[in-house]
């Protein structure tokens, strides 16, 4: 039987070389096996600092075969500070088991799968899902019940409810770093924006109980249960320039006005709403097949990046694109064997970002080192591959609360028979790190050894 990655043996062969090396490799490393897969993680609010470790909220979502409902998980996370895990300890992991690090927390139940979950930046307590309707649901997390995910059980009510999409809504969501604003897109070829202002305050209202429990727990076509009891919000905009389902969406992280899109017509476009409902900017035939991601970068707005079918990742600078759609990509990233499902800038250095694909790699690249020397052995720009997940990597992200932390999800489902792998890891900071600073460091240990051996 083939897989994304290889054989099952090249698959099976290609973990056990890297499970040797976790030592060397990361300087924190916990797997935690899931029942069920789970489209969707994200880090939430970080609630506790300790000596050792911190405490931080983790958001993910429970896919399952309907004999339960589907729910959305809030987790409690302890992550590791840096240099403090022993080698050992790190290396030993059984992969079937559950980390101790990750607890659940709360559990609500979702009126249908959730395909993906964002949190908004000024409160992140505050989350928005998408699931196979036309709506964006709104959750104040720290308000809403605890529910136990058993068959009958009626489904959690949203705190809010997003209209506007005249057909299914399923995978592209953002949050506005600079206002609690929304972006959707969905398979009506259309981005719609919304402003929850008006509505924060409201959010965090203790009053609210959850439905009755004689009420229905199932999702209907276009609708989602519980409905009549949520406050609805009409779209600020609806933007039309996409010929086929829009995949993924993304604010400027400068600008609440402007935000962009990729979808299945292959095209990248640019939106500004001070200028209208048209595209700003379109890039035709932005990548050789269906546009999967797109991220903004944080700490430089002009670079965007786009991972797609054709297995590559892709660089713009939006001052080279022209309103006709001239402009081509600054580089191209060709590291992945299969679909690039997800791409991040990292938080922490603004030239690094990480790429995950159904080939169940999740690379990391620095695109300083692109244009330099090619190792031959490994793709420009390139520099640190995780190979943890023996399967299609559906989602992960960089750790803002901690620096070079990432969470990273896998569908395990067509490899191991069902459920999935959640893993939260971070890399040895002497790969990172510049090389002279390394070397200095090892120099400075060695002489530091020396010194400890006694004389004979």
């Amino acid at each position: 039987m083939k897989e994304r990655g290889g054989s099952r043996a090249a698959v099976d062969e290609r973990y056990a070389q890297w499970k040797s090396l976790i030592p060397v490799l990361y300087d924190w490393f916990a797997n935690h096996n899931l029942v069920w897969p789970s489209l969707s993680c994200r880090w939430g609010p970080q609630f506790e600092q300790a000596t050792y470790k911190n405490r931080q909220r983790l958001y993910l979502s429970e896919q399952t075969d309907g004999s339960v409902p589907n729910t959305l998980v809030i987790a409690n996370c302890e992550v590791v500070k840096p240099r403090v895990a022993a080698a050992e300890h790190i290396s030993q992991f059984n992969e079937e088991a559950r980390s101790p690090f990750v607890k659940k927390f709360k559990t609500i139940i979702h009126p249908g799968e959730v395909n993906r979950i964002r949190e908004l930046p000024q409160d992140s307590r505050i989350i928005a899902t998408h699931t196979d309707s036309p709506d964006v649901l709104i959750w104040d997390v720290d308000s809403q019940p605890n529910r136990h995910a058993v068959l009958g059980a009626s489904d959690s009510r949203p705190d809010l409810i997003l209209r506007g999409h005249q057909e299914n809504a399923e995978f592209a969501l953002a949050m506005c770093p600079a206002e609690p604003f929304v972006l959707s897109g969905g398979k009506d070829k259309s981005v719609v924006w919304w402003s929850i202002q008006d509505h924060i305050s409201g959010l965090g209202d203790s009053s609210k109980n959850e439905s009755s429990p004689g009420a229905s727990g199932s999702k209907q076509s276009g609708k989602t249960a519980n409905d009549k009891d949520s406050p609805k919000v009409d779209p600020r905009g609806v933007f039309h320039g996409h010929d086929s389902t829009v995949e993924d969406v993304q604010f400027c992280p400068s600008s609440a006005q402007e935000f962009c899109s990729v979808g299945d017509d292959a095209c990248l476009i640019l939106w500004d709403a001070r200028t209208g409902t048209s595209p700003a900017i379109k890039v035709e035939k932005a990548h050789g097949g269906d546009v999967h991601c797109v991220d903004w970068n944080l700490h430089d707005v002009n670079y965007i990046l786009t991972g797609s079918a054709d297995n590559s990742v892709r660089m713009w600078d939006r001052r080279n694109l022209g309103p006709g759609g001239a402009g081509s990509p600054v580089h191209k990233f060709d590291g992945h064997k299969a679909a690039v499902l997800c791409v991040q800038w990292s938080p922490d250095k603004a030239s690094v970002f990480g790429s995950s694909a159904e080939d169940g790699f999740l690379n990391v690249w620095d695109h300083e080192k692109a244009g330099k020397k090619k190792n031959p052995n490994s793709p420009a720009g390139l520099f640190f591959q995780h190979a943890g997940h023996r399967d299609k990597i559906v989602d992960f992200q960089w750790n803002s609360s901690d620096p070079w932390t990432i969470v990273s999800v896998s569908d395990d489902g067509e490899t191991t028979g069902g459920g999935g792998t959640l893993q939260i890891w971070r890399m040895s900071d002497l790969i990172y790190r510049p090389e002279e600073e390394v070397l200095s460091e090892l120099e400075n240990f060695k002489t530091h050894l020396a010194s400890c051996t006694p004389r004979t």
